[in-house]
């Protein structure tokens, strides 16, 4: 898939959240697809799940 046509349906998927849901749901559904983007390009990279735990235990110091 394009960048464009994921943009497009995240734009997408994003007004219908605001328009039925509010305001909360808008954030809620924002908050969680940068959270599966973030975790989506990791995992493109090459991310390993042991390196996940290994971030978060580093960050923990």
């Amino acid at each position: 898939m394009s960048r464009a046509f994921i943009g497009m349906f995240t734009g997408m998927a994003l007004a219908f959240a605001g328009y039925f849901g509010g305001f909360a749901a808008f954030v809620l559904v924002a908050a969680l697809g940068t959270i599966g983007f973030a975790v989506g390009a990791w995992l493109d990279g090459g991310g390993q799940p042991h390196e996940l735990r290994a971030m978060f235990d580093r960050s923990r110091r």
